[in-house]
């Protein structure tokens, strides 16, 4: 039963509500005619008829906008992506600047807004770990699968041997959702305040602007130091640690059919591997849909758009057929 009070409240529903409550005032003036008078009994069901039938119509506008509205409650055009070095050293974090550069000129190619949050860069300028905010629209869609191990087969320029290396990286892609069902308890969280190592001028370099926080109960460990003051690194920080927090509560969700299913391809972990980019075979695979492109040096420059659109296609068909 449609809520009309509520409905007033919402500017895009308030006029049909408005019309709504007309209809039911008039359907209660009907019946009431049909349990008295016998001779108005078969003109008044005719009218109930009528009445009923333009509730329905009036229900069905409703009940679209309000279906509409919860889509795009759901539909993120907000992320965070975050890489981290894995197994493999330097050469490790070579690979996590890489996959990052990678995204960041697919982005570009797609019109989506990139902004870094936090780095920590390695001795050879790689990535141990870096976080960045990118924004376009039906950007989670097209990113969510990115979620996972990527792992790297090449010489290293340091490799004296001739010997292929491998090495891992992990990538995460956290939505950030205008509605949340995750509550956080001041309590449960601890907060850090120290000065910021990246560019920004004077003022971003002498007082504490760059915020951490690390939730406890979990171990999350969340940082934010691009913005220009400590509130606004403050609020990206909790944005960013309340979209884990709301992930984890996700996967602890899916997991609990994923055993369930005949075959899986992608929980959205990090633990799973994902992707191999060999380089001596010019060949970067998907696992989870065993297929194969070449052309690695246009791969790494961005063009992915071919991939993403196979494993967005190779994980959804398999759903839809468990």
């Amino acid at each position: 039963m449609l809520d009309i009070s509520e409905l007033k409240k919402d500017h895009r529903t308030n006029y049909l509500a408005e019309m709504l409550e007309k209809i039911l005032r008039e359907e209660a003036e009907v019946r009431e005619m049909l349990s008295g008078d016998d001779s108005l009994h078969e003109m008044a069901a005719k009218e109930l008829k009528f009445i009923q039938e333009e509730r329905e119509r009036i229900e069905k506008q409703v009940q679209e906008i309000l279906d509409k509205e919860k889509i795009e409650e759901e539909i993120t055009n907000e992320i965070v992506l975050e890489v981290r070095a894995g197994a493999g050293g330097d050469e490790a974090s070579l690979f996590a600047w890489e996959l990052a550069h990678m995204y960041e000129k697919f982005s570009e190619a797609q019109g989506w807004q990139w902004r870094v949050n936090y780095e920590s860069k390695s001795d050879l300028n790689g990535y141990k770990e870096a976080s960045f905010e990118i924004k376009g629209k039906n950007i989670y869609d097209k990113m969510r699968y990115e979620t996972g191990v990527h792992r790297v087969q090449r010489m290293p320029a340091t490799e004296k041997n001739g010997r292929i290396h491998t090495s891992t990286a992990s990538v995460a892609v956290l939505p950030i959702r205008k509605k949340v069902t995750v509550k956080i308890d001041p309590s449960e969280f601890e907060m850090e305040y120290s000065r910021s190592g990246g560019k920004g001028g004077q003022n971003v370099n002498k007082v504490e602007t760059a915020v951490r926080i690390i939730h406890k109960p979990t171990g999350l460990d969340v940082r934010s130091t691009n913005e220009r003051s400590q509130l606004a690194n403050r609020e990206k920080a909790m944005a960013i640690l309340t979209a884990k927090l709301q992930q984890l509560e996700e996967e602890k969700e899916a997991k609990k059919y994923a055993g369930d299913r005949k075959e899986q391809i992608g929980t959205a972990d990090r633990s799973e591997k994902i992707r191999t980019y060999n380089f001596p075979q010019d060949r970067v695979t998907d696992h989870r849909i065993k297929k194969s492109w070449h052309n690695l040096p246009k791969i790494m420059e961005g063009d992915i758009g071919d991939i993403i659109t196979a494993i967005d296609s190779g994980v959804v068909g398999n759903e839809e057929s468990d």
